[in-house]
């Protein structure tokens, strides 16, 4: 998984609450449980006419939009099922953090354990936030992990929390599996006491 310390880039604003994941990525779509590949049919409702050309209104169609790593909405982001390929679907596209005043539980901690960092701030300060973003690609955002702050364009500093751990986990880059394999000695030393306390488990093991 890839670590996330500090991020500046362009944000893209969607005003919108209770966008789910079936918007975020539609069912249609699900058909691979690999992680990539899906960013071309992010928000595909909103981004594509039925005839498969762009819908010129949405925000992700447009310039500078379209290499946003930041997206800026409104309440209980992420609702609906339970979807993995919802996180996988923006990281894909290149969004790396999602600012919100809140997120569906699954959504939220899905995003962890793949790199995504979900940021809960007030509506008024996404509000903020969002007329920051429609000034254009000149009119970067930073999210800094490491100090737990978002730094607007005009250098006003806004503070958010975060879990520690998840903090922990995002800036050293470690999913769930990564976490495992910090403690790989540890793990081989005791499979090392098993085999010889029960070798007869081994058997088969020893054969190969």
């Amino acid at each position: 998984m890839q670590a996330f310390t500090t991020l500046t880039g362009i944000a893209a604003p969607l005003p919108k609450a209770n966008v789910d994941t079936d918007q975020i990525i539609p069912a249609r779509f699900l058909k691979s449980i690999a992680r990539t590949g899906f960013g071309k049919n992010l928000f595909a409702n909103f981004r594509y006419n039925a005839d498969g050309s762009e819908q010129p209104d949405f925000v992700l169609n447009q310039e500078p939009y379209r290499k946003a790593e930041i997206l800026i909405a409104f309440e209980n982001f992420g609702c609906g099922s339970s979807r993995e390929h919802a996180p996988w679907a923006l990281l894909d596209f290149g969004i790396r953090c999602v600012i919100a005043p809140d997120f569906a539980d699954i959504f939220h901690n899905n995003s962890f354990k793949n790199g995504l960092l979900p940021i809960r701030l007030p509506r008024e300060i996404c509000e903020k936030l969002m007329e920051d973003a429609k000034l254009g690609g000149n009119a970067r955002i930073t999210v800094d992990l490491e100090r737990n702050v978002v730094v607007r364009p005009n250098g006003e500093e806004i503070p958010f929390a975060i879990d520690p751990f998840r903090r922990h986990c995002l800036l050293n880059g470690l999913d769930d599996i990564g976490q495992t394999m910090q403690h790989t000695q540890s793990i081989d030393s005791y499979e090392d006491k098993q085999r010889q306390a029960q070798p007869w488990l081994h058997a088969a093991e020893n054969r190969l």
